[in-house]
């Protein structure tokens, strides 16, 4: 048997990050993978671009049972102190939108950055673990190659989205094992399957405003074969099936006011001809309906149309999430209630530590997942 201080389960963001931080406490480390290659994710994140923190990763861009839990961690990790890292490791990054930050150089770098890093621990790839106990104060890790022994044992297994990159609910199972409750999994920031829209919209890509509870959300939307996708809908996937979605697909402008003063103005121009100002032309012409002039449109005609592009109601229980193979990230997990949110340690079992996305928090599209990674990482790798 392999005896050390620390076992991580998952050579991911959190995980590596995890092995960082506890290495250089001088902690002896293994850490434990089922692939072929460490941070398979990471290296694939943001359509390999790798969007790595984003300003605007505070609290309310955070969901879960419990999303208060990410406060103490990202008060100590904060988008200032990932830029500064990557900056002492030469990564060079761009901002692509305010406060977004991906690595120029593709997510290769990153990597290298997250492995150089974890240097000091033993990283076993190829090592499918099946379970874990605790007896006489050490943690038993039973695996395919063997068992491992350690004092504290850091569960940083992911989530189950990303199928093709190799994914295990072996994370669920050894917290289910120490009495943990599990909040129910599902796909999230991924698409949306609707029969909402004709699917000859398919490839067309508008920009749009989404509604879901309390939240607005402005970005781009792409029509599919299947429904919906692109940034503002992964964004609003956030949200449980059982809501309503609503759809704006000219926003920032007064539709029905805009309609009106185009009657007077341009009275002989076709409906659809005025709407493709703004809307491609198919969608214009779907809106538009027949050639007729504007002018010819009764006012509350036009009222009408403005509310059809302006109103999408995509009702609960008419619209489903993709799938967790398309999706990027994977909402629920393990429950924050039994975890500490100063140490990411277990309130059930001592010893046993929780790193990323095997929780139950789910962050916003833009970085703010991988923010959770390196924030919960470092906290648990301090800790365990």
């Amino acid at each position: 048997m392999k005896n050390y201080d620390v076992v991580i389960i998952g050579a991911g963001a959190a995980g590596l990050t995890a092995a960082a931080t506890a290495t250089a406490r001088g902690r002896r480390v293994a850490v434990l993978d089922m692939g072929d290659a460490p941070a398979r994710k990471v290296q694939a994140s943001g359509g390999g671009r790798c969007n790595f923190t984003n300003m605007a990763a505070t609290r309310d861009r955070y969901f879960g049972a419990n999303p208060d839990f990410v406060r103490g961690a990202l008060a100590r990790v904060t988008p200032a102190d990932i830029l500064q890292w990557a900056q002492g490791h030469g990564l060079e990054w761009q901002e692509k939108s305010a406060g977004q930050f991906f690595c120029k150089s593709g997510a290769g770098p990153v990597v290298g950055a997250l492995l150089q890093d974890a240097a000091g621990a033993r990283i076993i790839t190829g090592c499918t673990v099946t379970g874990a106990t605790y007896q006489s104060n050490r943690f038993i890790i039973k695996s395919n190659i063997g068992d491992f022994s350690a004092d504290s044992l850091v569960i940083a297994t992911g989530g189950m989205s990303f199928a093709t990159l190799g994914v295990s609910d072996i994370g669920y199972k050894i917290a289910k094992s120490f009495g943990h409750k599990i909040i129910p999994i599902r796909p999230a920031l991924c698409a949306i399957d609707t029969p909402a829209f004709p699917r000859e919209w398919a490839g067309i890509s508008v920009g749009a405003q989404i509604t879901v509870k309390e939240r607005k959300i402005t970005g781009d939307m792409l029509f599919t074969h299947f429904g919906i996708g692109g940034p503002a809908v992964y964004s609003a996937s956030i949200v449980p099936s059982d809501c309503d979605i609503k759809i704006n697909l000219m926003p920032g402008i007064d539709v029905n006011d805009w309609l009106r003063q185009a009657k007077r103005s341009a009275g002989r121009k076709a409906l659809s001809t005025v709407l493709g100002e703004h809307l491609p032309n198919q969608i214009a012409k779907y809106f538009g309906g027949p050639a007729r002039n504007i002018a010819d449109f009764r006012d509350s005609e036009l009222s009408d149309v403005a509310a059809r592009i302006t109103d999408i109601t995509l009702h609960a229980g008419t619209w489903h999430h993709h799938g967790m193979a398309a999706a990027e990230v994977t909402f629920g997990g393990v429950d924050t209630a039994d975890i500490s949110s100063k140490t990411m340690e277990s309130k059930i079992q001592p010893g046993l530590f929780f790193a990323g996305e095997v929780m139950d928090i789910t962050g916003d599209l833009g970085g703010f997942n991988l923010h959770w990674a390196w924030a919960s990482g470092h906290v648990a790798g301090d800790n365990a």
